[in-house]
């Protein structure tokens, strides 16, 4: 999906797969294989040799491995490395595929490599599962959100965040989407934006989330004139919700709330008519039902690529304040950690 949205929205792509699969792992049952990170350093070196490799972005997703993590960071600093002397030339997007609402579905030893690679990375959209794993924080409200994220900034010197789906209670009617554009003191620029939760199970949402970041963000950047500044970093006096990253998010969810809008209606309509003589006769095969049930909510995003193309953005980013207090423990609990290291040595 990454790919043809990108290229919707007229980007070239090379995109190089990681898994090679029959279908989305929302089935509960796949064929296919996954890449080594052999295989992923084998195919970028043939990029290379080629003369290949004049890349501006690189967005990296799911990765099977720690080893597969391994190899895209390779490839992530590599790319960086070539535009070190061209300021703001490369900027690396990073969606840390691990897990969902308290569960992983890679590896364990597949965390240890993501925080790895996230002093070199210039955005992360990690979901609010993969946020507490890299920050080492449970995000339970506000204020612990706020902490992971400042953790990220500070610690991981990551420049740009955004936690893609944040909801604080089970039976919530909304689902924020919250951002952060780090500031010269390492401090947050908080924004959130909230929009109508869709009672609906989709794939691929992230996919679509930080394939249509990539061209908002770099839409917001070069009116901002700053595509010649590290990281595409915003000046401090700019306010969060004047941020690129806040006015590119905005576009995005307007994108994505129109597309999962218009699936929801398909998808309901694609299950009353299997209602009658078919669903009677299927009615004792979960897995069947199952399947049929998934393969209606398939995000129809080739039919509403208008709606990628030109949204009419409904929802705005709102600006997160952190008060005093908050700031005030945040440096006392680096004063504290500062003192321990300095102990240890």
């Amino acid at each position: 999906m990454a790919v043809f949205v990108m290229q919707s929205l007229g980007c070239e792509v090379a995109a190089l797969n990681t898994v090679q699969f029959s279908n989305h792992k929302a089935y509960k049952q796949v064929k296919g294989t996954t890449a080594s990170g052999q295989e992923i350093n084998d195919i970028y070196e043939g990029l290379k040799q080629s003369y290949l490799t004049d890349f501006d972005i690189m967005l990296s997703g799911y990765a099977p491995s720690a080893e597969a993590v391994d190899a895209v960071g390779s490839i992530g600093r590599d790319l960086k490395l070539k535009g070190i002397n061209r300021t703001g030339s490369f900027f690396w997007v990073l969606d840390p595929v691990m897990g969902d609402q308290g569960h992983l579905y890679v590896n364990e030893d597949v965390v240890p490599a993501y925080k790895k690679l996230l002093h070199d990375t210039d955005l992360i959209l990690p979901n609010q599962f993969e946020a507490e794993l890299l920050s080492e924080t449970k995000i339970t409200s506000l204020d612990t959100l706020t902490e992971a994220i400042t953790i990220l900034h500070k610690k991981h010197r990551v420049p740009h965040i955004i936690i893609t789906s944040v909801s604080f209670e089970d039976s919530s009617t909304t689902i924020s989407v919250v951002g952060s554009t780090i500031r010269s003191n390492s401090t947050p620029r908080l924004f959130k934006i909230e929009v109508p939760a869709i009672d609906c199970f989709f794939s691929g949402t992230g996919d679509m989330f930080a394939a249509l970041g990539v061209v908002r963000l770099r839409e917001a950047v070069n009116a901002a004139n700053l595509s010649s500044t590290q990281s595409w970093i915003s000046p401090d006096d700019v306010e969060a919700t004047d941020l690129p990253l806040a006015k590119a998010t905005e576009m995005v969810l307007a994108s994505m709330h129109a597309v999962l809008e218009k699936t929801k209606t398909a998808r309901d309509n694609a299950l009353e008519l299997m209602s009658g003589p078919l669903l009677e006769k299927e009615k004792d095969s979960e897995k069947r039902m199952h399947l049929r049930r998934t393969k209606a909510a398939e995000v129809r995003v080739v039919r509403n690529v208008g709606d990628l193309r030109k949204p009419k953005v409904r929802f705005r980013a709102e600006a997160l304040e952190i008060n005093a207090q908050d700031e005030a423990k945040e440096e006392n609990k680096e004063a504290k950690e500062k003192t321990i290291e300095e102990e240890d040595t």
